[in-house]
C-alpha cells in the first residue's frame, strides 16, 4: 500500500536458447564439489567458473548457436574455440585467476579426446572435471534449438557408459 510496483526487468536468455543453463550447472557443480569434500574457496571458485564457463560463446554467432540442424565442420570448429576464448576473456582479470583453467578445460574428456588441448585424467583440473559432468547432464536434459531434451534416466545411462572415458569416475560417482 502506497508503494510503487516496478515491473521486473526481463532476463535476456543465454545464447543458444539455453536460459538458466549456467545457473543449473553452477548449482549441480557445487553440490558435487560438496559431495567430494571441497573447501569453501574451491566451492566458490567452482561456482564462479560454472557461471562463466560458456562466456567464450560471446564470439560465436547466434546463427550457429541457434541453428536447428546439424552443424557443419567449420561451425563445430568455431564452437570448439569457446573454452579458449572464455579463458582469454577472463585471464586479464585478477579476480578470476583461479577459474581460468576450469573455463578453458570444461570440454576436455578424461580419456584425452576432448578439446581444446586434448588433456586427460588428472591433467584436467578437478573443477573442470566437475563442470564437465554438470554441463553435459544439463545440456542432455535441456531442450535445444536442434533437439528436445532427453529424459533424465536416459541421460544417466549414457553418462554411466562414459565412465573413465568422458568423465572422471570419482566425479561421476559424486554426481550419481
Amino acid at each position: 500500500p502506497g508503494g510503487r510496483l516496478v515491473p521486473a526487468r526481463p532476463r535476456r536468455p543465454e545464447a543458444g536458447g539455453t536460459a538458466g543453463h549456467s545457473e543449473r550447472v553452477a548449482d549441480l557443480s557445487v553440490k558435487m564439489g560438496e559431495e567430494m569434500g571441497l573447501g569453501e574457496s574451491e566451492l566458490a571458485n567452482l561456482h564462479r567458473a560454472a557461471l562463466l564457463h560458456d562466456i567464450g560463446k560471446i564470439g560465436v554467432p547466434a546463427s550457429i548457436l541457434d541453428k536447428p540442424g546439424k552443424l557443419t565442420e567449420e561451425e563445430y570448429e568455431r564452437i570448439k574455440k569457446h573454452p579458449t576464448v572464455g579463458a582469454q576473456i577472463l585471464e586479464p582479470i585478477s579476480a578470476y585467476a583461479e577459474v581460468v583453467d576450469l573455463v578453458s578445460q570444461h570440454h576436455e574428456r578424461f580419456d584425452g579426446r576432448g578439446y581444446p588441448e586434448g588433456l586427460s585424467g588428472t591433467r584436467i583440473a578437478l573443477g573442470a572435471r566437475i563442470l564437465s559432468v554438470a554441463d553435459t547432464f544439463d545440456a542432455m536434459t535441456s531442450d535445444r534449438p536442434y533437439r528436445k531434451g532427453m529424459e533424465v534416466e536416459m541421460s544417466l545411462e549414457i553418462m554411466k557408459a562414459e565412465r573413465s572415458r568422458g568423465f572422471d569416475p570419482d566425479v561421476l560417482d559424486a554426481f550419481l
